[in-house]
Order: structure tokens, then sequence, then C-alpha cells
């Protein structure tokens, strides 16, 4: 997802509603068997806005012919999984309601879900192509603490196919920071189609990267961003971001519940602030 987009600035942290009114179906796309069984039966259809590919959600990723010695395929599959479960969330329109409105026109909703944790929605609208932000938010990723002052580092710790990756990232110590520093392991899949991009993640296990001494290893996910053109003018895109994250510890809900849409808006700051200086 994710991005270490869900990791942000307050030291924990990576169309509108309407828009999303095939993604569910687009992210069911995403099983194989689901998949396989349709193409037998020539049912596939485009489940979303027409000029979406599904191809993109079920296409195979150039794996070596060992990935099933240390696990390659299976990380593939966590991240697809991730994604079609996020994307299934954001689907779903029931029971989100408004958490901030920006003058801006940002818009963060916030979602109980079972178990009474939060998650949380943002909608904005930001002056990048597509192409501008999958290049910041997945390609170099590695990047991100260079205008970040959220993040301490993300390091791609594996490369999955050319769509899937493992990532570790670490939080910045920063002042006014209500949660504390944390690290996070990830896996991370992306899905470019013509005009859209989906980024999703989840936390994942990775036997040689135990947790960090000094580090509580919070979790996210399933998370994902998704992002689309604007229509009439492709220097801007419709960004949605669903932040869903189990930070650990012993902090009580309710300054969680603070924190984390803060830290979208602080990282979506952040992010207008290096387009307009690129």
């Amino acid at each position: 997802m994710l991005p270490a987009v869900v990791k942000l600035c307050c030291g924990i942290t990576y169309p509108h509603l309407r828009s999303m009114a095939g993604l569910q179906r687009t992210a069911v796309a995403v099983i194989g068997q689901e998949i396989t069984h349709l193409q037998r039966r020539g049912q596939i259809q485009h489940h979303i806005r027409s000029q979406a590919r599904l191809t993109c959600f079920n296409e195979v990723e150039d794996i070596n012919p060992v990935a099933e010695k240390d696990d390659r395929l299976l990380y593939v599959q966590q991240g697809r999984e991730a994604m079609r479960k996020a994307l299934s969330m954001l689907e779903d329109k029931d029971g989100w309601k408004v958490e901030i409105t920006e003058s801006n026109g940002d818009v963060i909703y916030s979602k109980v879900m079972p178990g009474a944790r939060k998650v949380f929605r943002l909608e904005a609208v930001l002056e990048a192509s597509m192409d501008e932000l999958y290049n910041l938010l997945f390609v170099r990723v590695e990047e991100m603490h260079h205008w970040n002052p959220g993040i301490q580092h993300v390091k791609v710790l594996k490369h999955v196919g050319p769509e899937t990756i493992i990532t570790h990232e670490v939080s910045a110590e920063t002042a006014g920071n209500l949660i504390g520093q944390r690290d996070f392991l990830s896996v991370r899949h992306s899905c470019k189609q013509e005009s859209s991009v989906y980024l999703g993640g989840a936390a994942t296990q990775l036997e040689s990267y135990p947790p960090q001494a000094g580090f509580v290893r919070a979790e996210d996910g399933p998370t994902c961003i998704v992002i689309k053109a604007l229509d009439g003018d492709t220097t801007k895109s419709h960004f949605t971001w669903l932040l869903n994250m189990d930070i650990k510890g012993w902090l009580p809900m309710s300054i969680v519940n603070q924190a984390l849409p803060r830290a979208q808006l602080d990282f979506t700051r952040h992010l207008r602030r290096h387009l307009s200086l690129s």
C-alpha cells in the first residue's frame, strides 16, 4: 500500500465515493480461482468504469521458478488479497461519517469496524498526474523520508515480481508525537491501469527481519490508495486513501483516533509541498 504513506507525520505512520461504485467487483477479480472459472465460461466483464482493465488484477507476475521455495508467491498472494479486502471496504458505503473537512476541499471520513477499531478514508484532489503519484508512492518509496518528515526511513527488503515488494519502515521521532516511534514490516502490491492506480498493502512477516529492539512493531492493513485521473485534466488526480492500522502498545483508543486522521492530513500537506517544488 503500502506504501510507507501509512506511517505519516504523527510518528507512527503512509472522485468522491460515487466513483467507487465498481471497486468491489474489480477487487473480486483478483481471486485467481474466480478468474479461471469465468474465463472458462467466457463471462469476464468490465466490472468498473469502462476504461478500467481487469488484466491489471489477474495478470501473472514474472516470478522465478524457485518462488515456492522462498515464499515469494505467497507474498504476491498476500498483497493481492490485501488489496481485494481494502477495496471491498471502500465499496461498502454504509457507516461512513465525516470526521474532518478542510478548507482546501480535503475530507476525511471514518467508520467503526467489527472489533470497535476505526478506519479512515481521505478524499482529496492533488495537482499531480496519476503517473507522478505512482512513481512517488511506489516506485520511489525509499525516497519518502526526503519529503515526509514523519518517516525516518523506508527500505525495500524484497522485490517480489514487478508489482509486489516487501518493505520495512520506521517512523520519525518528532516533537508533539502523540503515539511514539513505530516500525512496520509490510507487503505492498500495485495495480496500474489506463486511468487509475491501486496501491494495496498489509502487515507481513519475514523470518530474517523480526521485530527490532527499541521499537513497537505496529501493523497496517488491509489498506489501499486509489488514484484516478481527473476527468478533463490529466495534471490532477483524485486521491482516495483508506487508512487501517493497529498501532499496538497501550495507548487509549481516543488518542489513536485523533492522531490517525490528523496524520493523513499532515502527509497530504507534505506531499503537496513536494509536488509544488518538483
